[in-house]
């Protein structure tokens, strides 16, 4: 008996796993080159999916795309008045936030699964956590929370955090694309991208890549300067200024 148990639990082993559905990306490029006429570009995210044979294909798959730039940490101020005057009353602080955040999809993500889902795996820019501190304390708050939605705000009005229920189209039932937008002051730095595949309101499938946004050029080289010898770009930078003072002051002297 104990020998069948045994050869029953060696077959179970050594039988293949259940296929089911895998993601491959690619990106149409790796690095982003930031040089003094850099007004922004859009990469092109590439993929497949090697489907579960069991699934009917017809309309069964969605993506979302979430692409994160280097984190920080920011604080928001809110003014109100003061003896008519319009000062500072209150902040908040968010706590290595992404620099720059965009959300993809091929269609509203209120339709691609239930909520608790969609909270779960921070699917959507209202459920994407920004940790915030309130006091002592490190949270994440409500979607609806002023300072919260004041600072996505400004971080839209710079072009930073998107969403986009168009930006993924599936050219195939198992082939599709995504349009990637790097705006022209996209902070430089690695960028993750998170791609998870959705099937029936679950996800079934979850891959991950990056790309870089560097200087190039002269701004590499005066970004380099400036970390890695402090004090003499900044012994060049005040001895410049003081030149083209000088300069001005010959230019227009009036005698």
């Amino acid at each position: 008996m104990i020998a069948r148990i045994a050869l029953v639990c060696a077959l179970m082993l050594a039988a293949p796993a259940a296929q089911a559905e895998r993601l491959v990306v690619s990106l149409s490029n790796a690095r982003v080159a930031v040089t003094s006429n850099f007004v922004g570009e859009n990469l092109v995210l590439f993929g497949t999916v090697q489907p579960d044979p069991g699934r009917d294909l017809l309309g069964a798959y969605d993506l979302v795309v979430t692409v994160t730039g280097p984190r920080e940490t920011l604080r928001t101020r809110r003014k109100g008045r003061v003896l008519g005057i319009f000062v500072n009353v209150d902040s908040r602080e968010f706590v290595r936030v992404p620099s720059y955040l965009a959300i993809l999809t091929d269609r509203p993500v209120g339709e691609i699964a239930a909520l608790a889902i969609l909270r779960r795996l921070q699917v959507g820019m209202d459920n994407f956590i920004l940790t915030q501190r309130v006091g002592a304390d490190f949270a994440d708050t409500v979607s609806d929370d002023p300072f919260r939605t004041a600072f996505v705000r400004l971080k839209r009005q710079q072009n930073l955090y998107s969403q986009s229920d168009k930006a993924v189209t599936f050219l195939t039932p198992t082939v599709f694309r995504a349009s990637v937008p790097v705006p022209a002051n996209a902070p430089t730095g690695l960028y993750g991208v998170d791609v998870k595949l959705f099937a029936n309101g679950a996800m079934t499938a979850r891959t991950t890549t990056t790309f870089a946004v560097t200087k190039a050029g002269v701004e590499q080289y005066v970004a380099e300067a400036a970390q890695d010898n402090g004090l003499l770009y900044g012994l060049a930078t005040m001895s410049m200024a003081l030149a083209i003072g000088w300069l001005a002051s010959v230019a227009f002297r009036r005698d």
